[in-house]
């Protein structure tokens, strides 16, 4: 069993996120007490041209271990040359591969969730990773399905799980579903029910009584927290601090949020592929919005951070809205 698996631990897992998660956030999410990392997602034909934009991609400190590097595609060769490739210079604690994404231009290239109207060919990424990496656990995400009626989460679990597959996280939601509606808990407790694996839930989770209702009501090992973490990542904190005492601490301030934020765009922005093509923020518009989501006022500045080019501009921002807040207590 993966270590963070044992002696009854029930990790959280920063669901990663194409163009949020990055190392940086992920560095903050750890500090907030999140168990398990998981790098954005990577081409596998991309990675073998030795893309260097990708290679910045899934770099991670010693800090965010245990640390996985997820990778996406559909032809079982390129996939293990993709894994062969990671462990040598990364050395992750565990390759993902990711049978969920509902992205059109993931999807047009036959792989995330498109992978699931063929299961067969599914098990054959799986196994061609698994054997190409036989030192470095392999974890698989999905979705639920294509579809309300092709739920196919039990059968792909016990393929993975047949092929070597040491943990199996379910996005309880379709393709077809994209994020919208409720998440399908009901399904991925099933699925937890049947395998030996250990079963990482994902959907809907935005508190600690959700955590705590989860691990009462199914048998998974683990869950992952996606959205609810972009626009409040101290929502690791919450749920750890919840647990332990039965409360939830006060939440940041305005200010101290803002704060983050700014230290973490000059963090982005110090980055070796970022320092060398530009200072320009307009990029990280929408991680602004994904990070300043919930905030008081936030709608009103919605407008204003679609104005935003450089750090300045975002410290006026940040500025004008705090002393608006605090105007208004």
């Amino acid at each position: 069993m993966l270590p963070w698996f044992q002696n009854g631990q029930f990790p959280l897992y920063l669901a990663p996120m194409a163009r949020f998660t990055d190392i940086i956030f992920r560095e903050f999410c750890k500090q907030q007490g999140a168990d398990v990392m998981v790098t954005e997602f990577v081409q596998a034909d991309a990675l073998t041209r030795e893309d260097p934009k990708l290679w910045e991609t899934v770099d991670f400190t010693e800090a965010q271990r245990p640390m996985g590097v997820q990778i996406f595609g559909s032809n079982p060769e390129s996939m293990a040359a993709a894994a062969r490739m990671l462990t040598e210079r990364l050395q992750p604690d565990f390759i993902d591969i990711n049978f969920g994404c509902p992205a059109d231009r993931v999807i047009c290239m036959d792989a995330g969730s498109s992978m699931l109207r063929n299961p067969k060919k599914l098990g054959q990424v799986t196994g061609a990773v698994v054997k190409a990496v036989p030192d470095t656990p392999v974890t698989v995400k999905i979705r639920t399905g294509w579809d309300d009626d092709t739920i196919v989460a039990k059968e792909v679990g016990h393929i993975v799980e047949g092929e070597g597959a040491q943990a199996l996280a379910i996005h309880g939601r379709t393709k077809v579903q994209g994020y919208r509606g409720d998440a399908n808990w009901p399904v991925i407790a099933e699925v937890a029910e049947e395998l030996t694996i250990p079963v990482i839930g994902n959907g809907n989770i935005s508190s600690a009584e959700d955590v705590i209702r989860i691990r009462e009501q199914t048998r998974c090992a683990g869950l992952m927290i996606g959205r609810a973490a972009l626009g409040y990542p101290w929502i690791f904190r919450d749920i750890k601090h919840y647990l332990k005492h039965g409360v939830v601490p006060e939440p940041p301030s305005i200010a101290e949020r803002w704060d983050t934020i700014i230290d973490y765009t000059r963090k982005i922005m110090a980055r070796p592929f970022r320092e060398q093509r530009h200072s320009d923020l307009r990029w990280m518009r929408p991680k602004f919005i994904a990070l300043t989501k919930g905030m008081e006022g936030s709608r009103r500045i919605r407008g204003s951070l679609g104005q935003v080019n450089q750090i300045e501009d975002l410290e006026r921002v940040a500025q004008m809205h705090i002393a608006r807040i605090e105007q208004s207590e």
